[in-house]
Parts: structure tokens; C-alpha cells; sequence
């Protein structure tokens, strides 16, 4: 990896005020995403896929009302703009391209001007071939519980909502990495976006692991009293603003417990809706979480999760859309997370996901 990013030590040892909480303690892989020019070689965010030559590229059959949203985009469109707009503001965190990308997408954007212009009806597409989200080597993120020999994890999503729950449809591959001898070229993509934040913009990944503690909502009633019992904070003598005095498990919840931003394993991120239990179609297993696709490293709330090298940007402030807290540019929902779940008896099971 060719940069590092570095999460602050948590303002209070969790353990040392309640114990009971040491059992609960789960590894996660925070994968920090950072806008760079990825190859298929690289973990990834958006980037190229280590894809063989001779398997179809995935497709969703499902039907898509094209520009139904009222945005109407090619992918290359929507990182060509994000590129200008970087480009503009002089923004260092922004999108970057070397001339060679630069020209492609243009072409490719071209040739979507082209077909937009000619009117309706627009050109159908269906199926519509899959977006790479992400792309994780097990030798940069030794937490994938991968099945067999495979060490390699490719996420890809179809860039339109999908009903009942308005989000995009994702498609989970494991493959052995060694097996892949001759690679797909040029992969097809599809020919808008259903909204920009389905784009996501190729960054590299700087993993890192930590030590989560449960969401708190995903604590039983007797530990969510203990965690809001402000009299423990104080006979542990933790360092504490006293303004949390009121409200004890908002401290617990936005500095202590599952962080935020995109990773592998650890917590989910509940919020949208209570903890609910996610169970294998096939073999019944309790689902576990295996990647969350966060709209934001981190927010106002949480900002002490920010990684020590990017404090600077953080504080220096800036302009709508040129977030360094937004490197992949994705969001989903209303700037919420999409949690991934696998079977843990089985990773070639079919997974599910939900929005958090």
C-alpha cells in the first residue's frame, strides 16, 4: 500500500469502565478509501476488476425505468464532472485522472451524448451490466473468510434503485486470484446511473485494523442501563466532557462503540431501523456482517474517528461535494450505510443486504 491511514486511540479504554462489554469486542478491517488510479492487481473502491476474459460479465435482469429519477448520466459523465469540480476548487482530495483515463472517459461520455441526443425513446438496456463496487484481496484484508482456495472478494451493484427497498441490487463473487490467467480488457458498463452516488470513484485502500464494541442498539437492556449510568463513568474516572452527564450512552455511541466509514467484519451500524437478525436462505446460520459501504467516513457526530492524516483536511472545511470525508463520492439512502451479510457456514451461500 502506498499510504496509510491511522485511527485515533479512543478517548476512553471501553473495558477499563465496563468490563462486561470485553466479551463483545470484535475485530473489524477499516479499509479507508482514498481516491487514486487502482489496477486489478489492487484492493479497491470502484476500481477494475481482476475478472478472466472467458467468464460473462454480471448483468441485472431485473427491469429499470431509465431516467425515471430525472437524472440522467453515463458513469464516465458523472466522474468526469467530479473531476472537473475538483479540478476547479483545487481540491488535493478530489478525483484524479492520468491523461489515458482522461481521454477514455471522455470517449465514452462522447458516445453517451450521442445516444442521449438522438431523443426518445432513449435505448433500452436490459440487462444492465454491474458497476464494481469493491474488489479485496485476502493478503490485504486477512479478516475475509473466503470459501476454499479462493482469496479474492469482488463486490459489483446495479446502478438503479431496485423495490421494494430503493437501493441498488449487489452481486457477491469469491474467486482464487492464481486462476485468473488472461483478464477482461474492457469491461461493458452501463448506460447511466439511476442516481451519481451509485458511482463509485476508484480509490485506493489503506487497511487497517481495529477493535469494535457493539452499536448501542445492539446492546441487551441490562448493558444499555450500565453504559447510560453516568455514576460508572465516574467511579471509573473516565475523562469525560461532563455535558454527557444527561446522556452517557451518546458518548458510548458515537466515540467508543462500531465505527464508522467503509470495512470488513465488526459491528453493524444500526440507526435506520432496530437490530434485526439476518438468517441464511439456504442452511437457516445467523448471518454475519462481512463489508458495510458507508456514504461517509465519518460525520459531525463522529468526527473523533477521522484518521489522524486527514485531521487537517477535516478541520480546514470545505465545499458541498468535495467532502475528504466522502472520498468514494458513494451514498446510499439518505447518506446511510449498505451492510453486507454472508453465511458463516457457507461464504458461497447467497448473501443479503439492507440499508443502515
Amino acid at each position: 500500500m502506498v499510504f496509510v491511514r491511522t485511527t485515533p486511540p479512543r478517548p476512553v479504554e471501553v473495558t477499563a469502565v465496563f468490563p462486561e462489554l470485553a466479551p463483545l469486542a470484535r475485530p473489524a478491517i477499516r479499509l479507508h478509501p482514498r481516491p487514486g488510479s487502482p489496477s486489478v492487481g489492487d484492493s479497491s473502491v470502484g476500481g477494475p476488476l481482476l475478472w478472466p476474459a472467458g467468464e460473462p460479465w454480471p448483468h441485472c435482469e431485473d427491469a429499470h425505468l431509465h431516467g425515471d429519477s430525472g437524472f440522467r448520466q453515463s458513469p464516465a459523465e458523472v466522474r468526469l464532472d467530479r473531476h472537473g469540480r475538483a479540478r476547479r476548487h483545487e481540491d488535493p482530495y478530489g478525483p484524479s485522472f492520468t491523461p489515458e483515463e482522461q481521454a477514455a472517459m471522455e470517449q465514452k461520455a462522447a458516445r453517451y451524448a450521442e445516444r442521449l441526443d438522438a431523443g426518445p425513446p432513449w435505448p433500452a438496456e436490459c440487462p444492465v451490466p454491474l458497476l464494481p463496487v469493491a474488489q479485496l484481496y485476502l493478503r490485504d484484508v486477512p479478516l475475509l473468510r473466503p470459501p476454499g482456495e479462493a482469496d479474492l472478494l469482488q463486490v459489483l451493484w446495479c446502478p438503479y434503485d431496485h423495490e421494494p427497498d430503493w437501493k441498488p441490487a449487489t452481486a457477491v463473487f469469491w474467486r482464487s486470484a492464481a486462476s485468473v490467467v488472461d483478464v477482461l480488457a474492457t469491461p461493458p458498463e452501463p448506460y447511466e446511473a439511476n442516481y451519481p452516488g451509485y458511482v463509485p470513484e476508484p480509490c485506493l485502500l489503506a487497511p487497517e485494523a481495529i477493535t469494535e464494541y457493539p452499536n448501542s442498539l445492539d446492546l441487551r437492556p441490562e448493558l444499555g442501563k450500565v453504559v447510560g449510568d453516568w455514576s460508572r463513568w465516574q467511579a471509573a474516572g473516565a475523562d469525560v466532557d461532563g455535558s454527557y452527564a444527561e446522556y452517557p450512552a451518546e458518548f458510548y455511541h458515537c466515540n467508543l462503540a462500531n465505527a464508522p466509514g467503509w470495512k470488513v467484519g465488526g459491528w453493524p451500524p444500526w440507526g435506520r431501523t432496530d437490530p434485526y437478525r439476518r438468517y441464511c436462505a439456504v442452511c437457516d446460520a445467523r448471518m454475519v456482517p462481512l463489508l458495510t459501504i458507508a456514504s461517509f467516513e465519518w460525520d459531525s457526530s463522529r468526527h473523533g474517528w477521522a484518521p489522524y492524516e486527514d485531521r487537517a483536511a477535516h478541520a480546514g472545511g470545505h465545499l458541498a461535494g468535495l467532502s475528504p470525508a466522502q472520498p468514494t463520492r458513494v451514498e446510499v439512502g439518505s447518506a446511510d450505510n449498505m451492510q453486507l451479510y454472508v453465511c458463516p457456514a457457507s461464504p458461497e451461500h447467497p448473501h443479503t443486504d439492507l440499508i443502515q
